[in-house]
């Protein structure tokens, strides 16, 4: 692992895999690299893989206030510049990270071979912009552990714990983030609308749902797909964070998408 500053932020990468087809990992609110961890060891035997930090997570340059998708866009394009990558990539993201990767994807279409998007979330309605405001002001006072019971019950919830192990090791890590960069990029959901970005995706998409996840149900993913010009689109038996949850299932949902011709 390595760091590199890219749009005025120290980010953390990792470069791995011998495909010849770059992959880029755009892990979820409250992640970092080590999100793809179970599902890392698959993706190298097919990929160059490109996973990272998001600025304010993980070992990455922390952010405070109110982050924005432009930011977010912007530093992978300049992370992909900065390592001297030029040529069309394979681009994949969870929950938020999902989002994030379709607003690159828009912004930079020249970068992007193949979206592969799982529970998007792009955005909040405005009767839920107080209740996510209220938790970035909660976390920045009292803490992550003050909040984690509350959100890992809706993103991770009792029926996808059947692996304690795995749980557990997403939990703790969970209550390792900076408080001001998980507020922050919290904020910067109530500010996102991304309904013009769905009609500039040009590449081949896939968005996947799944019917465990509380937080973005597939009566919200469904349209999602149905707006992106020529998107495929997969209900899953998996959660939000469809790669940490069920690794296998997404390899098994994934794989064959970016790896058809």
């Amino acid at each position: 692992m390595d760091w590199i500053e890219a749009n005025g932020a120290s980010l953390r990468y990792e470069l791995s895999g011998e495909g010849s087809d770059l992959l880029v990992l755009v892990h979820e609110l409250g992640g970092s690299l080590e999100s793809w961890d179970d599902v890392l060891p698959e993706l190298e035997k097919k990929f160059r893989v490109l996973r990272y930090d998001q600025r304010g997570f993980g070992l990455s340059e922390k952010a405070k206030g109110t982050l924005a998708l432009d930011t977010m866009a912007d530093d992978l394009a300049a992370l992909l510049d900065g390592l001297g990558i030029t040529a069309p990539c394979l681009v994949t993201g969870l929950a938020l990270g999902g989002a994030i990767a379709l607003g690159f994807t828009a912004r930079y279409p020249e970068k992007v071979k193949k979206l592969a998007i799982s529970s998007p979330a792009t955005g909040v309605s405005k009767d839920r912009a107080g209740q996510v405001l209220d938790r970035a002001d909660a976390v920045e006072r009292d803490g992550m552990r003050a909040q984690v019971q509350q959100s890992l019950d809706r993103s991770y919830p009792e029926v996808l714990r059947g692996n304690r192990e795995r749980y557990e090791r997403y939990r703790k890590r969970w209550l390792g983030n900076d408080t001001a960069g998980f507020a922050a990029i919290n904020r910067m959901l109530t500010n996102m609308d991304m309904v013009e970005d769905f009609a500039k995706i040009q590449c081949p998409t896939l968005v996947i749902s799944a019917k465990h996840d509380l937080l973005r149900p597939p009566a919200m993913i469904e349209p999602i797909a149905k707006a992106i010009p020529g998107a495929r689109y997969i209900e899953t038996d998996s959660g939000h964070f469809m790669a940490v949850q069920t690794p296998e299932l997404y390899l098994a949902t994934v794989l064959p998408f970016l790896t058809e011709e």
